[in-house]
Order: structure tokens, then C-alpha cells, then sequence
């Protein structure tokens, strides 16, 4: 039973509204219930594997015999797990409700790549995000008729990732297109990580939490090496239009933050300073010229980018504090820990002998590593204190 139901039951019996006998046969029943569910992790894990071990043989096989077939043959091998997917779902969801879900999902992932071999077959006009956008809105009615996480999930990985290509095409040859796309999709994945706010949460902020949790430290170090390393692939390029960077920038950063306020309505202002933290990242530059620079410039593009780093790590560590959230905390100290590695290695152990950098290094993951799992477990048995 949940720490969260046991606390309200003790304040029900304290305030008078139930006595301790209901309390106890609340208790009892909940107990049961979740003895019941022994299973449901494992069985989650199996409908899991099994959905992605389904999905790969059904590519293997398409893939196998797709030279020998004619046109109609593969427009219809292409069809039939479209259709047969979701009536598998339907047949199912009386008997095994998971097992239906997960048909479901398959059967919306399988629209993706039916999109995709029907243009191939018929040598459609290639415009490859309009095929993302398509997915997505079989995602988007898959899941007003269902009403299922699965759907809704797809939907919030799609819809980034049209938004993303469509401003790849568009920008393409353009100086600096791609830093737009790394910060607005650091930036939804900090939203996507801040959904899941408190027990209460639905099954859909969960999911979101998990891509955000995923997705943060792989996004927010592209980022930081995009502006940094890759300043040299946009020399030579146009400038983009002044409307078309405005529009893109109210895109970028708008719609993340817009969601925010949505899933977590006025701590929404939390998201909205986490905004400004992805936007100075775009301060720092290539150090190849840096030494033609003054020497406050030169020294915030060598070492502000740590600096920034690890003090995004410590403000997501202290917004887990201040939300009682745990994952926070582990991806921050997580953040710090990868921080403080890259910097010894880029500008730290080339500096040393080689006998000093590998002790170096073996005093700084040995020692280090015990400091921050001993602070990382003492802020976690503090959230978790407060929260009983």
C-alpha cells in the first residue's frame, strides 16, 4: 500500500471523519489488491519486449520479400498489419486489457512505416516530415478513440519530430538552423521530465517523465557541443530570414513552455527560468579565434560552458527538493558527475604527464564518485522523508 494512502488514512482517524475498524479493513483490502499485482511489472515487461519482437520480425519479414513482390502484393503485405493489429486489440481487450494496448500501439506504430513503403511503392513526392505529421495524426485518432497512454505517447514523441524535420527542410542551407531545433527540443524534454508532479499523476505524465528523463542528458550535451565545436559547418552560410527566425524561436520556445503551464499550471514559472538557462547556451562559441577576443570572452567560452552546466545540474537538483521529486535529483547529480568528467578530460588531463592524468582521473571516480553518491543518497532520503 502507498505511503500516500496510509498518510490520509492516519489524518482521517485523527480529524474523526473515519475510525480506526474502516481504517484497518481499508488497509486489508489494499494489501490484497496489491498482492494481486505481483506480477504486473514482470508482465508489463513481457507485453514490452514482446511488442518491439513483433514489430522487428514483421520489418524482417517485409524487408525479406520485398524485392520478389509486384506493387499490389506489397501495398497489400503493407496493409494487413494496419488492420489485423487493431482487431487483434479489440478481440483481446475483455479478456487481457494490456495485451490489447499493446496491440493497439503496435498497430499505430505499423501506420508509420505503412506511410513510408506506400510512398515508396507508389514513387510519392518526397517531403519525408510530411510523412511524421501523417504518423501523427493516425497517433492523434488512435488515441481519441481509445483514450490509451500508448497513443498519447506516440503522439508527444511525432509531433516534436515533424515540427523538427519540417524545420530542417525549410532552413536548409541557412547559418545556424540546427541550434533552434537542440534548444526547443531540450527544452519540451525538460517539460516532457517536470509532467509527473505528484502521486496523483496520470499514467500519460509517467510516460512523458521517462522520454523527458531519457532524453535530457543526450540533448543537453548536443547542445552545449553544437555551439561550441561546430561553428566551422555554418561559416560560408546565409543568414536566415528575420521573420522566418522569429517564427521559428516563437515555436522553439513557446509551445514547450505553453505545455508546461498546461501539465503543471502555476508551476509552470519553474519551466519558464529553465527556458532562460537553455537560451544562454547559445552565448557560447567556438574557441578557434577566441585568443583574437578580449580575455572575458575567451575565458566564458572555455570555462562558461562547465560553469553553466553544472549549474543547470545544481538548479535540477534543487528542483527536485522543492518538488519531492527523486529522478530529478538522480539526473542531476547524474548532469554534475558527467560535467566534471568532461572537463577533466578537455581541459584538465591533456595538461598532465600521462602517470599524473590516469591517477588523476582514479582519484576523481573513486572520491568523487563516493562524495556525490553519499550526497545524492542524502537528498534523496530527504525527499523522502518529507514526503511521509
Amino acid at each position: 500500500m502507498t505511503d500516500v494512502l496510509n498518510r490520509r488514512l492516519d489524518r482521517w482517524i485523527s480529524a474523526g471523519v473515519m475510525d480506526a475498524n474502516t481504517a484497518a479493513r481499508i488497509r486489508t483490502f489494499e494489501e490484497s489488491e496489491r498482492s494481486k499485482e505481483g506480477l504486473r511489472w514482470p508482465v508489463l515487461l513481457a507485453l514490452g519486449l514482446g511488442a518491439v519482437l513483433l514489430c522487428a520480425g514483421v520489418l524482417l519479414f517485409v524487408a525479406a520479400h520485398w524485392d520478389e513482390l509486384s506493387p499490389s502484393w506489397r501495398f497489400t503485405l503493407v496493409l494487413l498489419p494496419v488492420g489485423l493489429f487493431p482487431i487483434a486489440g479489440a478481440l483481446s481487450t475483455d479478456r487481457f486489457p494490456a495485451l490489447a494496448a499493446t496491440f493497439y500501439a503496435i498497430g499505430t506504430i505499423c501506420v508509420g512505416a505503412g506511410i513510408y513503403l506506400t510512398a515508396q511503392i507508389f514513387n510519392l513526392q518526397e517531403h519525408w516530415p510530411s510523412g511524421i505529421l501523417l504518423w501523427a495524426i493516425g497517433a492523434l485518432a488512435g488515441w481519441l478513440i481509445l483514450r490509451q497512454w500508448p497513443q498519447s505517447v506516440l503522439l508527444a514523441l511525432l509531433v516534436p519530430a515533424w515540427l523538427a524535420g519540417e524545420w530542417q527542410v525549410r532552413t536548409d542551407g541557412y547559418a545556424y538552423s540546427g541550434r533552434l531545433i537542440l534548444d526547443g527540443l531540450l527544452l519540451l524534454s525538460l517539460t516532457y521530465l517536470t509532467a509527473q508532479t505528484g502521486a496523483e499523476d496520470s499514467v500519460l505524465q509517467q510516460g512523458l517523465a521517462w522520454i523527458g528523463g531519457i532524453s535530457l542528458l543526450p540533448l543537453t550535451l548536443l547542445t552545449f557541443v553544437e555551439e561550441r565545436e561546430f561553428l566551422w559547418f555554418w561559416r560560408g552560410r546565409p543568414e536566415m530570414p528575420e521573420m522566418v527566425r522569429v517564427f521559428g524561436w516563437i515555436i522553439a520556445v513557446g509551445a514547450p513552455l505553453l505545455l508546461a503551464f498546461v501539465l503543471r499550471r502555476k508551476a509552470g514559472w519553474i519551466n519558464a527560468l529553465s527556458a532562460v538557462w537553455v537560451l544562454v547556451i547559445g552565448t557560447f562559441h567556438s574557441v578557434d579565434s577566441a585568443p583574437a577576443r578580449p580575455l572575458r570572452i575567451y575565458a566564458w567560452s572555455t570555462l562558461g560552458p562547465y560553469f553553466w552546466a553544472g549549474l543547470g545540474a545544481l538548479g535540477l537538483i534543487g528542483w527536485g527538493l522543492f518538488e519531492r521529486r527523486r529522478e530529478r535529483i538522480n539526473l542531476g547529480v547524474a548532469g554534475f558527475a558527467l560535467t566534471v568528467v568532461i572537463f577533466y578530460f578537455s581541459d584538465v588531463m591533456d595538461k598532465l604527464g600521462r602517470a599524473a592524468s590516469l591517477i588523476g582521473l582514479g582519484v576523481l571516480f573513486l572520491f568523487g564518485g563516493w562524495a556525490l553518491e553519499r550526497t545524492r543518497r542524502k537528498l534523496v532520503a530527504h525527499v523522502s522523508g518529507a514526503m511521509q
